[in-house]
């Protein structure tokens, strides 16, 4: 079985511990599984989720666990064949972008303003555009997408984080955080939950509790029916963040 977290939560909720009696093996990808994702499907259906990792221009899958070699938290390892590389970020101290190059990696793209030509990757070298921790086994960890990081006040702060420790907070329910545009502090985060208790307060005493800086406590947040999601159960960012522009609009706002 194949499926992403939102999907895979989903049925976490609802399905019935016999409804997967003969699945074997369950693969997510596309977004990171939730903690709590993991633990309803090992408690209720006796299954552990093989989390995996890859990119379209890839064909597709980068890493991948396995039932053998497993690390929870972890996209795997990457897959034999595969070359790869780290590059630092300039204001990231965690991990590095991951760049990879290997039989599995497309010949290129067509672009509207080159048409009939074919664009290659330099060298082979795909930029996945994904910033990764591997650890002395070569397990890879996804730290966040390099888009998927603000400038607030000079700190770059991971949106990818404050969407976990949200998640974390308020497990049963949908949230996403986006970056615009702020006056004083360069960026501003926005928050949209489709928890009815979702508060600044709240979130600020569970980071500080955390030891985590204020920077990444949303200054505002939105409280939504259902948080926009595209076809796939992957969130719709594009949506999010018409929908948080538009609060910054209105009074009276959380």
């Amino acid at each position: 079985m194949f499926g992403t977290d939102t999907f895979l939560a989903g049925y976490g909720r609802v399905a019935n511990p016999y409804d997967f009696y003969s699945v074997r093996l369950v693969f997510a990808g596309a977004e990171k599984v939730k903690d709590e994702t993991r633990r309803v499907w090992m408690d209720k259906f006796g299954l552990r989720i093989l989390e995996g990792y890859g990119a379209t221009e890839t064909a597709p899958v980068l890493a991948v666990n396995t039932p053998m070699h497993f690390q929870a938290g972890s996209v795997g390892r990457l897959l034999p064949g595969i070359e790869h590389r780290l590059e630092t970020v300039p204001g990231i101290d965690q991990g590095g972008k991951l760049w990879v190059r290997g039989p599995n990696v497309m010949l290129g793209y067509l672009r509207v303003e080159n048409p009939g030509r074919l664009q290659p990757p330099a060298d082979g070298w795909y930029d996945t555009g994904d910033v990764v921790e591997m650890d002395e086994t070569g397990f890879v960890r996804i730290v966040g997408r390099v888009k998927r990081f603000a400038k607030v006040a000079g700190e770059m702060v991971s949106l990818g984080k404050v969407e976990s420790e949200v998640t974390a907070l308020w497990p049963d329910f949908l949230h996403a955080v986006v970056a615009l545009p702020d006056e004083r502090k360069g960026e501003q985060l926005v928050l949209l939950s489709q928890c009815p208790d979702a508060t600044r307060e709240a979130i600020g005493t569970r980071f500080r509790s955390l030891g985590l800086s204020e920077l990444l406590v949303p200054k505002l947040v939105v409280k939504v029916a259902q948080v926009p999601l595209l076809g796939s159960g992957k969130t719709d960012y594009t949506a999010v963040r018409q929908l948080a522009e538009a609060a910054l609009t209105r009074p009276n706002m959380t």
